[in-house]
């Protein structure tokens, strides 16, 4: 049992480590850079946990933080659309005279999706410079995350979930339903999911090279994976990998992604560039 909580222990070090390396990537000259954190669905900024990863952020890497709460926090990260959550958090990064100058964004989860969204969707807001996404379903998941909620959560979600994961009723009412991609109904993903597809730019017919753009503007992206996770699936949805259309039994990593699915994608170099890149 010792051995496993020093090796959660290094695994926190390091991706603490990979984050302010990636909050350094910038001119010398250059004042520190606020972040800000946007946590995973059901949580909020006030629980121990994330106070205490905010301030550890802060002190590792001398610069300021601030955890960007939505709505009520947990409850709305659950039932409030995913471009509702985007939406306020863009009004309240383009309120926050801190952020004026540039920051960066660390976002857990579902949270590093709202921070991508601020990234693509959000015109006229101060420039992100940094993008950190950890354990984040950035291709989708192929099943509803419920784990990550407890009972009453169950309850509701079930219930909603009964009308159909791309019904115009659980888009509307169901956060998770905004990135949920099943592998065998690519069709109905692209037709009716509200968010997702929008985000990676994956209609062929509703293409948008402004967020292609706003994206590649980042001067940095960490994406991080969690090994063991059981709530994003697959786990290489954190990387960008999916599983290939019509089954969940090969998970296709972003360079092996077939040049049709790669489009969809809006290039495959978009991602590949901002990965590799270290602009100053």
């Amino acid at each position: 049992m010792g051995d496993q909580s020093e090796i959660r222990l290094y695994k926190a070090i390091f991706i603490m480590l990979l984050i302010v390396q990636a909050f350094c990537w910038q001119p010398s000259f250059s004042a520190p850079l606020p972040f800000i954190f946007l946590h995973g669905i059901g949580t909020d900024c006030s629980i121990r946990e994330n106070l205490m990863y905010i301030k550890q952020l802060m002190e590792w890497s001398y610069t300021k933080g601030f955890c960007l709460e939505i709505g009520n926090g947990s409850r709305t990260s659950w039932f409030t659309p995913l471009d509702k959550q985007v939406e306020e958090a863009c009004g309240k990064v383009k309120a926050m005279k801190e952020l004026s100058k540039g920051y960066n964004i660390v976002g857990l989860s579902q949270g590093s999706l709202i921070g991508r969204g601020i990234v693509e969707l959000c015109e006229g807001a101060p420039p992100v410079k940094n993008l950190i996404s950890m354990a984040a379903p950035q291709a989708g998941v192929a099943s509803i995350p419920l784990n990550a909620g407890g009972t009453t959560v169950r309850t509701i979600a079930n219930s909603i979930m009964k009308a159909g994961a791309y019904s115009d009723y659980a888009q509307k009412r169901f956060a998770p339903t905004g990135y949920i991609k099943l592998p065998k109904n690519i069709k109905g993903y692209l037709k009716s999911c509200k968010f997702l597809p929008k985000l990676n730019n994956e209609r062929p017919n509703d293409r948008n090279p402004a967020y292609k753009k706003r994206f590649s503007s980042l001067k940095n992206l960490v994406l991080i994976m969690n090994e063991n996770d059981t709530t994003v699936r697959p786990k290489e949805s954190s990387w960008f990998g999916y599983y290939e259309d019509g089954s969940t039994k090969k998970v296709l990593q972003p360079r092996e992604v077939p040049s049709s699915y790669k489009a969809l994608h809006g290039g495959l170099d978009w991602i590949e560039k901002i990965r590799q890149s270290r602009k100053s």
